[in-house]
């Protein structure tokens, strides 16, 4: 990226504004060649070499994951999305092999699919309610005893909620419970660092504020954790030598590749490699800081319509707008307006990235504003 080059000019822009990047990012502009070099250039040019150039790709991702979030590569391991990742390490912690149902605690706030994973791996779930105050790790303490696994949603998608993580990770650690952590909302808008954490997991995905496109999930294990887990959703590629061809001797990886499995995806970690390196080119705090500054524009414009959390440090990446009975018109006014949202029953989404403007914001507060009068 040049000095005078704004970064908003490294990804598409289509027409209108575009305020889903909790849903899915816009792509660097550059990702469709970078993707056919990377994945359909070895197949074309040199096939019978292809898979070590591809493996070069996968470490590639891995590498940049690790550069992004302040860890090592060897703690990643590409998954196809969040929920596979989930089942995965949850299949695979010393207390799912105990002979007992282990305890999850999570929030009713948190994206279905966690629950729908611990549901159907037979594990006893607990849920704090939505009544409660999640934002307060206290919450979270009172909820702890009996439990195996707390699962962290570090944004809640539908509150626009950023709960304290490294907290309430200290929490479970000074119990021995093990932390699993959702950063799908997060990663690629707030700044992450695995290190501080302290976590014992973190799963993720890159098609929203990474812009990287679906497919591209992972997970990171702590080091401490990765010794003392055995999946059992297992494949050629969580051997610690794919290329032995040894029917009769499995050995795991020794790090986090355990967790991988049969033949990868090459593409979706080719597509999102590249993109993470460009948030982190660009860089997550200079990404967090526009956010703000762009919430908190239309936080004020909104005059009392957002119902998600306004201190800075308790807000995501993304506004929770409720225009109270006026939701169906406002629907169609943004549609009209060409104005890119969704809506939830707890509110309109509104999630301002590197590549949203002021003017856009202006143009999304003038919208609201048209339907109110």
């Amino acid at each position: 990226m040049t000095a005078t080059q704004h970064p908003a000019d490294r990804f598409v822009s289509p027409d209108g504004v575009y305020l889903l990047s909790h849903s899915v990012g816009l792509p660097p502009i550059d990702a469709r060649s970078r993707a056919v070099s990377d994945h359909f250039g070895p197949w074309e040019t040199n096939p019978s070499d292809a898979w070590p150039a591809w493996l070069e790709t996968i470490e590639r991702f891995r590498i940049a994951l690790a550069t992004l979030l302040n860890s090592t590569s060897s703690s990643f391991c590409p998954q196809p999305n969040v929920s596979s990742g989930l089942t995965k390490v949850l299949g695979a912690l010393p207390i799912s092999r105990a002979g007992r149902r282990p305890t999850v605690l999570m929030t009713e706030d948190a994206f279905p699919s966690l629950g729908y994973v611990c549901q159907k791996l037979g594990l006893d779930v607990r849920y704090i309610g939505r009544a409660e105050d999640t934002l307060d790790a206290r919450v979270w303490a009172s909820h702890l005893d009996g439990v195996d696994v707390v699962l962290i949603t570090h944004v809640h998608s539908n509150t626009g909620q950023l709960i304290p993580v490294a907290e309430v990770a200290a929490l479970a650690d000074e119990r021995a419970i093990t932390s699993i952590v959702d950063v799908a909302q997060s990663v690629g808008v707030i700044p992450i660092d695995l290190e501080a954490w302290n976590a014992d997991v973190v799963i993720g995905s890159c098609v929203k504020w990474l812009c990287g496109g679906p497919g591209a999930g992972w997970l990171w294990a702590h080091p401490d954790l990765v010794d003392r887990c055995e999946p059992v959703d297992v494949g050629w590629f969580s051997h610690e030598d794919p290329f032995e061809f040894d029917i009769h001797q499995f050995r795991y990886a020794p790090d986090a590749l355990r967790f991988w499995g049969g033949t990868p995806s090459v593409v979706a970690p080719a597509i999102a490699a590249h993109s993470i390196e460009l948030i982190h080119e660009i860089g997550v705090e200079h990404i967090r800081r526009h956010n703000l500054e762009l919430t908190d524009r239309l936080i004020e414009g909104l005059e009392g319509l957002v119902v998600s959390p306004l201190a800075h440090h308790q807000r995501s990446g993304t506004i929770i707008a409720d225009p109270e009975s006026a939701t169906d018109a406002v629907g169609v006014a943004f549609r009209n307006a060409g104005i890119a949202v969704d809506h939830r029953p707890s509110g309109f989404r509104l999630s301002p990235h590197i590549y949203t403007s002021a003017d856009d914001i202006d143009a999304t507060i003038a919208c609201v504003r048209s339907i109110a009068s």
